[in-house]
């Protein structure tokens, strides 16, 4: 539970407003707030045997309880409460024929369901995992192909970005779309100007998407990014976040370190200073796998130059890693050029040095920042070459006219 406290014009008295935000995660997702005193942890536990039944029952449809008990029985048994497993079950029988609608005349979306043969020769897997790659093999050959391309695309996912990766006309990929609606893979979301469409479960996502050959994944990213570079060419700023995810699982690592690093800018800016940091460290992971030479220094350089401004707002001005930064990307800047780069790193040292009070360091450091942005005769580098000298003197109490400085 958080409290907002803003500010009042017509009244001196403090008001509050609350307010709180109800969030649920997979166990496999790490937070960090445990610590915070608003935050509670509600265990989301599965249904009791009473609900999970009314929901088995609304499943298997009206009259279908009395003759088919002992399946229901089963069911539940190997589900554990569990409404998405339950769910995925019922749609497994349905997709093998062991439950059908109606009997010999026909049957209609109302009629009841029967059993088509025996309990004792249906056998449940005993995971939602194990049910969902079953279902997944069992499915058409072209609606698997396009299950496993949408799992790489990611849970949701615009018709027309479809389309660019996907080897399909509009009329037939509508169908397969539709297909695999109409097997509770994926819903389509009503949006303008072209719909959408998301996948029913995170889960069913992530069992399609361990369907795919690596070699082929790879290639499937590939394309995939690249149509998002031409969808959303006018927006693409929207897009770093997922361009990182794609490129990153690919072999064109200089494309994943240049969207790693627009996205931990990106996440800096909005103030998801961890985020930015993660993002960062990991283009400083990826460039390390390209070539020896000017370009992968370059991409080096300007991810450190990101990571020190980030690593501020986390750890602090005189925490070791922003030294290590700053102190990375000015060294870079002597073997790639003297530029606005070496006035960034010049100034984030500076800055650590300061409030650090190795004021020595600091005068040396300003000294340097002054005369780097002489040569261009930057008037705002010049400006704060100039300020970096008055404060550091500032801070050593030399206030005299005569102190000796290269101004």
């Amino acid at each position: 539970m958080g409290r907002v406290r803003p500010f009042s014009t017509c009244s001196s008295r403090a008001w509050r407003r609350r307010a709180s935000l109800l969030v649920n995660y997979r166990p496999e997702y790490h937070h960090g707030w445990g610590s915070k005193t608003y935050y509670t942890q509600l265990r989301l536990d599965p249904l009791g045997k009473a609900e999970a039944g009314e929901l088995l029952a609304a499943l298997l449809g009206a009259g279908a309880a009395a003759g088919l008990g002992r399946l229901q029985g089963l069911i539940l048994e190997k589900t554990e409460g569990n409404p998405f497993f339950i769910e995925e079950v019922v749609q497994t029988l349905l997709g093998q024929g062991v439950l059908a609608r109606g009997g010999p005349v026909g049957a209609t979306s109302r009629s009841p369901l029967q059993l088509t043969r025996p309990i004792t020769e249906i056998t449940i897997p005993a995971t939602v995992q194990g049910l969902l790659a079953a279902r997944i093999d069992r499915l058409p050959a072209q609606e698997k192909e396009l299950l496993q391309l949408l799992a790489v695309i990611g849970k949701e996912f615009r018709f027309g970005l479809v389309q660019r990766v996907a080897a399909h006309g509009e009329e037939e990929l509508h169908g397969l779309l539709a297909g695999l609606q109409a097997r509770e893979f994926i819903y389509e979301q009503p949006a303008f100007p072209e719909p959408e469409y998301t996948f029913k479960h995170a889960l069913t996502q992530e069992v399609a998407y361990g369907s795919v050959l690596a070699a082929r994944r790879q290639v499937l990213h590939a394309r995939t990014a690249q149509a998002i570079e031409d969808v959303f060419r006018y927006s693409l700023d929207a897009q770093y976040a997922e361009l990182t995810r794609h490129y990153s699982r690919t072999d064109n690592v200089a494309k994943a370190v240049e969207y790693l690093r627009l996205a931990g800018i990106q996440a800096a800016a909005r103030g998801a200073y961890e985020e930015a940091v993660a993002q960062l460290s990991r283009g400083l992971e990826l460039v390390q796998e390209l070539p020896e030479g000017a370009e992968r220094e370059q991409h080096e350089l300007l991810l450190q130059l990101a990571l020190g401004w980030a690593l501020i707002r986390t750890k602090g001005y005189t925490a070791p890693e922003v030294e290590n930064a700053f102190g990375r990307a000015a060294e870079l800047c002597t073997r790639v050029g003297e530029g606005p780069q070496l006035w960034q790193a010049l100034s984030g040292l500076w800055q650590f040095c300061g409030v650090r009070a190795d004021l020595q360091r600091a005068r040396e450091l300003a000294e340097r920042l002054l005369q780097s942005a002489r040569p261009s005769g930057d008037a705002w580098g010049l400006f704060r070459g100039h300020e970096a000298v008055g404060i550091t003197l500032f801070w050593q109490g030399e206030l005299s006219p005569k102190t000796s400085i290269a101004l």
